[in-house]
């Protein structure tokens, strides 16, 4: 029996043992593994869910007895400290001998940590082992104790250093990122992605500082400060390193293999060191001059060292190893693949980018338009998977290449087709290696039928998750063509769809969360379905975001839009953009008073930004006083309805487009929905208040209006289609009133009408079909439905001004009624601006 010794028990170690049990008979190997942590493997790439719920079990990658029942010997917390080669031992801290016939190294990496004076004062942490964040979450509990608002540096602003950022404001502390480079992420980002990601990071309260060398760390005992500079000084209470790693090559080096010269232990493409009976794999392994620092190559190697142990020796290491990514920092999509710097001389850059929604793509195709090179992808990567296949398989590009990221317009193909239209070679996990038709296989040979039986048979989105949506993708698609329903569930919480929850609330009476939770839910619910839920309450009983405030999101619990550097926003509801003198008189006197920052939109309302929460119930007494009321810029509701000056003012006007687009604003007011709305009215074909990409759009004609539906601008602009022509003002509202009720009762959360079109089989044909034609018969009680919507109405900062217990709420600090005094602005256009951005 030979015995192989894993050094190292990471999520590389633990994989090489995984694939190591699963090939090999336990009778003709033994299985040692030493850990050097005390407890066993486990998920370091989610380390920041520890804050979520402090379970270290649930990041565990296998109990301790999976290894006694794969007949592994595993020690914890027993490090090893040499390596003889000539006696292929190895000696432990304990100073116990171990002989070995094959030895793999997967040491991992440790953090980088700068040599800077006062780098080693109490309060100065790193990001790396779960040890690392308890003892970080006990000194944040100390300094909260003795500062009422604490300041917490991240020295670092690549990958790790922006999930150290979220892990310190989980702890409750206000994040500070300090990056030495001009930009965030500079491996993976360019530098517009990387000014969308930073305003972003920045509008959600992580406050960013680039272009920054530490000088030193100030403080006597403890951090106090950093010094960039003579007179550049962040002060802050807490330091987290976060710059990097550094190969844990101390054993490569101390038993002669050969190494890299900035460190790392050399491998060959079979993982072989210079020592044939060694191999190194992970971060530790320098191929091709690189160190790795992903876990999917990390994968790949430990299944190539398994199969040299065993004796398959035509398995290698690709010659090239694809760095793309993507991850979900801080709630924000970012995602790079392929060569995400595109040099003129190779290809061609396509590039869309949308301020307002904090949102950057950029493809880039080779010059002759057939191939996709690689690409960029912040604030909305949900055709990443997608967009990876393309590149990975060079699947032919559609004849539009801009509309991979535009989304589809006036009617045109996207042509990205169906997760199904992939080769059944297409590696979807890249982490675990696992193939478009495995997966399929997997469904129709074994009877894995959802997401979890998936990952528990195959292994795939069991690594980093960013495959998560096109495995589910491919099950979906692969029991459809079996002839099976599909169910749509909103998260683990609850197995039902949306449309399915709604129709039990509805028709179960049940008004609360908990109540919903405990009739056909489990477990405590999450931020998915907590908002989803609100949104359907608020749906079917028209309740304010005020009531069960703890089931909101941010905005929605404060009636405002929490900005960069932690002020909020003030939108009255100005219906059609009509308003009169003496009301712009009143918002410029209120926002002179409270010195807001005021904005034209494009909605055609005014925005009052840099209110204090404090201030928030002030200001919408003085705006209530002067007949305004929410205008629910903050809310999963409508926003505005945009209108030209129609007929009234405008010779080519058709019809009075102001008061039809004023009567529609007041009635849809205040209705939630899966996500915004927005609507247009136009006066004539010339379109000024741009109907056609709307929600829904009313277009005056010869003989009545037309009426359009399901437009969007944000990620995907998308044209509205047209659902009616010339029908009158009564008609034209009907069915509108009939689609927002459908739409509102059938879509999934947090999805545009475009989206939910693009989905719904049937597309707008079926619309017409239930809208106009009644084909359901359920028009009578989506028409009685809306009109309870619209009689039941609240103005929700009415409702908080006028009720103590709501209005409490407006408060910085717990029991203090003090204002923030942190929160900084500076002059700019005789304005005044959040420093940060400045």
């Amino acid at each position: 029996m030979k015995t192989v010794i894993v050094v190292g028990n990471g999520m590389v170690g633990y994989k090489f043992c995984e694939k190591f049990v699963a090939k090999v008979d336990q009778d003709s190997f033994k299985l040692i593994v030493f850990g050097e942590e005390p407890r066993v493997a486990y998920d370091r790439v989610h380390l920041s869910e520890y804050f979520e719920n402090g379970d270290a079990e649930r990041l565990s990658m296998a109990p301790r007895e999976w290894y006694q029942e794969n007949k592994i010997e595993l020690f914890t917390n027993e490090r090893v400290t040499d390596i003889h080669r000539n006696s292929k031992t190895i000696t432990t801290l304990s100073e116990k001998t171990f002989n070995y016939d094959y030895l793999v190294l997967a040491t991992g990496s440790s953090p980088f940590v700068p040599q800077i004076n006062g780098v080693d004062k109490d309060g100065v942490f790193v990001y790396r082992t779960i040890e690392d964040l308890e003892e970080t979450l006990a000194y944040a509990d100390k300094i909260k104790k003795k500062v009422q608002k604490p300041k917490a540096a991240i020295l670092g602003g690549g990958l790790l250093g922006l999930e150290a950022a979220k892990a310190v404001m989980d702890m409750g502390l206000e994040p500070h990122v300090v990056e030495f480079a001009p930009k965030l992420m500079p491996r993976q980002l360019d530098t517009r992605s990387s000014k969308v990601l930073q305003v972003k990071l920045e509008s959600m309260g992580i406050n960013i500082h680039l272009s920054k060398a530490t000088n030193q760390i100030l403080g006597n005992g403890h951090v106090i400060g950093m010094e960039f500079g003579e007179d550049d000084v962040l002060n802050v209470d807490m330091l987290v390193i976060s710059a990097g790693i550094r190969p844990r090559d101390e054993l490569g080096k101390s038993c002669g293999l050969k190494m890299g010269t900035r460190g790392g232990i050399v491998v060959d493409n079979k993982m072989r060191t210079s020592d044939p009976n060694i191999f190194a794999i992970g971060e530790i392994a320098l191929y091709n001059q690189m160190i790795y620092g992903l876990v999917a190559p990390g994968y790949e190697m430990a299944g190539v060292a398994v199969d040299q142990i065993i004796g398959l020796e035509e398995t290698t290491m690709a010659a090239e190893i694809d760095m793309s990514t993507k991850l979900k920092l801080i709630g924000v999509d970012v995602a790079s693949f392929g060569t995400p710097f595109m040099p003129a001389e190779k290809g061609h850059s396509i590039i869309f980018e949308n301020k307002t929604e904090s949102l950057y793509k950029r493809i880039n195709v080779s010059h002759d338009g057939k191939r996709l090179l690689g690409g960029i992808l912040v604030g909305d990567a949900k055709d990443y998977n997608m967009l990876l296949q393309m590149y990975l398989n060079e699947m032919p590009l559609p004849k539009n290449p801009e509309n991979l990221i535009l989304g589809s317009r006036s009617g045109e193909d996207v042509s990205f087709g169906s997760a199904m239209d992939l080769p059944d070679t297409a590696v979807v996990c890249s982490c675990e290696a696992v193939s478009k038709g495995q997966i399929c296989c997997s469904v129709k040979e074994d009877g894995n039928e959802s997401l979890k039986a998936i990952a528990k048979a195959t292994k795939a989105t069991t690594g980093c998750g960013g495959c998560k949506p096109m495995v589910d993708d491919l099950v979906k698609e692969t029991l459809k063509s079996l002839g099976k329903v599909v169910k749509e569930s909103i998260c683990e919480h609850f197995e039902y769809s949306r449309q399915e929850l709604y129709d039990i609330v509805k028709l179960k009476k049940i008004e609360d969360y908990d109540s919903l939770l405990d009739e056909v839910g489990k477990g405590h619910g999450c931020e998915v379905c907590k908002p989803a839920v609100a949104s359907i309450f608020a749906s079917i009983y028209n309740e304010t975001a005020n009531r069960q405030e703890t089931i909101q999101d941010t905005n929605d619990r404060f009636l405002a839009n929490i900005q960069r550097n932690g002020t909020y926003s003030v939108v009255p509801r100005v219906a059609a953009g009509e308003i009169t003198p003496k009301q712009l008189l009143a918002i410029g006197r209120i926002a002179q008073k409270y010195d807001l920052y005021t904005k034209i939109t494009g909605g055609q309302r005014i925005d009052m930004f840099g209110a204090q929460l404090h201030e928030l119930p002030l200001i919408w007494e003085e705006l209530i006083a002067e007949r305004f009321e929410t205008g629910q810029a903050y809310g999963k509701s409508l926003r505005t309805v945009k209108s030209c000056v129609g007929s009234t003012w405008c010779r080519y006007g058709m019809d009075e487009s102001v008061t039809f687009a004023i009567d529609i604003e007041n009635r849809y007011k205040g209705i939630r929905s899966p996500h915004k709305i927005k609507g247009g009215v136009s006066g004539c074909i010339r379109e000024c208040a741009e109907a056609r990409n709307k929600d829904f759009g009313f277009i005056a004609v010869e003989g009545g209006w037309n009426v359009y539906i399901c437009g969007n601008g944000g990620a995907n602009p998308q044209h509205a289609q047209l659902l009616v022509e010339r029908v009158d003002k009564i008609t034209a509202t009907k069915y509108v009133d009939r689609f927002l009720m459908y739409y509102i009762q059938t879509a999934p959360p947090l999805t545009r009408t475009a989206a939910w079109l693009d989905k719904l089989e049937g597309g707008i044909d079926y619309v017409k079909d239930v809208v106009i034609n009644d084909c359901l018969g359920i028009a009578d009680q989506l028409d009685s439905e809306m009109q309870h919507l619209v009689d039941t109405y609240k103005c929700e900062w009415k409702e908080a001004v006028e009720n103590p217990e709501i209005r409490a709420r407006y408060s910085h600090f717990v029991n203090a009624e003090e204002a923030d005094d942190t929160i900084e602005f500076v002059s700019l256009r005789e304005q005044k601006m959040p420093k940060a951005w400045v």
